[in-house]
């Protein structure tokens, strides 16, 4: 488990202005947060340092450039031995079509998130997972038809 870190309002708003614009510059974002560039930079820097700022990601509107579907699936194991939920988290942290994944409580084990180009993909997909995974006993899967709202960041409180 990761060490709590302490940060103040500061590094607060300077995480929010970050959360909105990624690509602000650090002029602009010194200007927000009210402190001079060269202490802003340092915070930023701080920030990414002790890995409260993990990346920078850009937002694409796939299904401009190719067709995409979004399907959530759920999977529950026959059995529950740690070395089969590692190998079952390794499957899905490989496969760069699962966007994300989580161990989950209550009837099913295991949640994903995929972007696939169509329900054959989907097919193929589940296939070649419980194929890799026999400990997998069940699969459910969801296709999305509208996203309401896409997780870019949590809130910060």
């Amino acid at each position: 488990m990761m060490q709590p870190v302490t940060i103040d309002a500061v590094d607060r708003r300077i995480l929010e202005a970050l959360r909105n614009d990624a690509r602000i510059t650090n002029s602009r974002l010194a200007g927000l947060v009210g402190l001079s560039p060269s202490a802003c930079l340092a915070r930023h820097k701080r920030l990414e340092k002790l890995g409260v700022i993990t990346g920078y990601r850009t937002e694409i509107a796939l299904a401009l450039i190719r067709p995409s579907i979004r399907v959530m699936i759920e999977m529950r194991l026959a059995r529950h031995s740690t070395d089969d939920f590692r190998h079952l988290e390794m499957l899905l942290r490989e496969d760069n079509r699962v966007l994300e994944a989580a161990e989950i409580s209550g009837k099913m084990d295991y949640y994903a998130s995929l972007c696939l180009r169509d329900m054959n993909e989907l097919r193929d997909f589940i296939d070649n997972l419980t194929g890799k995974a026999p400990v997998i006993e069940a699969v459910n899967s969801f296709v999305v038809l509208h996203m309401a709202k896409s997780p870019i960041v949590p809130p910060l409180e």
